[in-house]
């Protein structure tokens, strides 16, 4: 049944226009485990933010604002800022990246995932969030 859902909510993805110029058009996200945060970041954040995170995947180049290099959250917040990336996550941050048509805030879109099982939205928001911080430059 989970896997025939359709979700309202954005992903990248990349086309070129006659012209040659990138573009980035936005689809259904597909269903991913709650517990694989390295999934769910493959799935949702790597088109923009890369598979290393380094702020350097296929969309980044078309969007207005460059997509954060989340590898140095560690090196710039002098530990790693849980609080601030849940927030982000959930969409209680106010951060211009999060939240207009380019990038989604992915709290409410893990929500309707779940069904609405308000502790599997916060298992997808902890699991990427850990993945997240294990990618934090030594």
């Amino acid at each position: 049944m989970r896997q025939l859902l359709c979700f309202a909510v954005l992903v990248c993805a990349l086309t070129f226009t006659a012209q040659g110029q990138t573009e980035v058009q936005h689809s259904g996200a597909k269903p991913t485990s709650p517990a694989s945060g390295k999934e769910m970041f493959l799935a949702y954040c790597a088109s923009c933010h890369g598979k290393d995170a380094k702020g350097d995947g296929p969309a980044a180049s078309a969007l207005k604002l460059a997509p954060a290099d989340l590898t140095g959250l560690t090196k710039k917040y002098g530990k790693y800022p849980a609080m601030k990336v849940t927030t982000i996550l959930n969409g209680q941050a106010d951060l211009a990246a999060h939240g207009n048509t380019e990038m989604p805030v992915w709290g409410p879109i893990f929500f309707r995932m779940s069904q609405g099982h308000e502790s599997e939205t916060q298992q997808r928001i902890a699991n990427l969030n850990h993945y997240i911080e294990s990618l934090q430059a030594k």
